[in-house]
């Protein structure tokens, strides 16, 4: 805790950049539903909103704050803020006893970092730099990233273990900017022992908060899978796109390791706790998935199923960036965190479609 001048203390925060969008949402409410453990926390959000929705211009709080301080009844600290503004960054740290970061803020869909590689650069690269040098002012080492699979690009072997190569056969912009930005951390725990950095390469988050008050609401057009196949469900969308049935899977289209985003935000929680083990430090990669693969029309099947709604769809050319299959091996993440995803691919589509159904125009009310 960080003293004042009256000799009172500031509570300590958990920071959490990028935390009004879907993933990061979904942890914050996770961070704020652990009764005891976190408690005594302050949680500390900036977002730069360009992928959350607030409902009116003079509206303090993203509607995905504001729904989660109703469910939970806390109150989160929130700043409109890109992570690029230095000068903004060092206000949040002097107004809060910052003890640990967790770092979504980034752009995300990988065919568009095909298209637009400067502004993912950019916001992905120089962005965590930002962030990375105003923790150091600020004597913050505690870092949990927000990484991805994507860092070992084509696989050379499945299931994809953190011994698996990256950086060799990246595919898309988005992908290199999460290895460049593992390898920046790994440099920065080399040169300062102070540096714990706990990366989580994600695979592919779907679901939504078993609520129903929160969940993916893309800005635009959806780039991934799931919350494309919810549009089209409730009927924003005529139509799913498939990108390409002439992979060398079980029926042709891309396979992917599908994790509940409630799972996800849990394994987030878990890795905070390493921070409190004696000598705990330097630069950790954890794989977080559930080791199955799913394909793309197994994922449509599995969404009827539990929408009681046909999804329609069309098979068009391969999406540059994609490969044919990734899923995980979660064996470390089950012995270094003691977490493993426990929803099924039915509670994933099932709640999809409860947030969906029960805001078809998302955080959107029209």
């Amino acid at each position: 805790m960080r003293p004042l001048a009256n000799g009172a203390t500031m509570r300590p925060s958990i920071l959490v950049t990028g935390g009004a969008g879907y993933v990061g949402s979904h942890t914050v409410i996770a961070l704020l539903e652990r009764e005891g453990e976190y408690s005594n926390y302050d949680i500390v959000v900036v977002d730069n909103l360009v992928n959350a929705y607030s409902r009116a211009p003079n509206e303090k709080k993203p509607e995905s704050i504001r729904v989660i301080e109703e469910l939970t009844n806390k109150t989160i600290h929130f700043y409109p803020l890109d992570i690029r503004d230095a000068e903004g960054l060092s206000i949040v740290f002097e107004n809060h006893s910052i003890d640990c970061v967790i770092h979504f803020a980034a752009l995300k869909a990988v065919g568009e970092s095909v298209e637009k590689p400067l502004e993912y650069y950019q916001a992905n690269i120089t962005g965590t730099c930002t962030l990375f040098e105003v923790m150091r002012k600020y004597g913050v080492y505690k870092l949990v990233y927000s990484s991805s699979c994507t860092v070992y690009g084509e696989p050379e072997r499945l299931p994809l273990d953190e011994g698996h190569p990256t950086g060799r056969t990246l595919t898309s912009p988005y992908g290199r900017s999460k290895y460049f930005c593992e390898e920046i951390m790994k440099d920065l725990c080399t040169s300062d022992k102070k540096w714990m950095v706990i990366s989580l390469r994600y695979f592919n988050p779907v679901g939504a908060h078993r609520s129903g008050r929160i969940g993916e609401d893309p800005s635009g057009i959806p780039n991934n899978l799931m919350p494309f196949i919810a549009q089209v469900a409730v009927g924003r969308l005529s139509e799913l796109k498939v990108f390409g049935n002439d992979y060398n899977t079980v029926d042709g289209t891309g396979v992917r390791d599908y994790i509940h985003v409630e799972d996800l935000a849990e394994g987030h929680v878990k890795a905070i706790k390493l921070f409190q083990q004696p000598g705990f430090n330097g630069f950790h990669a954890v794989n977080l998935g559930t080791g199955t693969g799913y394909s793309v029309l197994q994922m449509i099947a599995a969404f009827e199923a539990a929408s009681g709604r046909k999804i329609p769809y069309k098979i068009v050319g391969r999406r540059s960036g994609d490969i044919a299959a990734n899923y995980a091996d979660v064996s470390l993440s089950h012995r270094m965190l003691g977490w493993r995803a426990t929803r099924t691919l039915d509670d994933m589509c099932a709640d999809t479609w409860r947030w969906q159904s029960s805001n078809p125009n998302g955080f959107k009310k029209v």
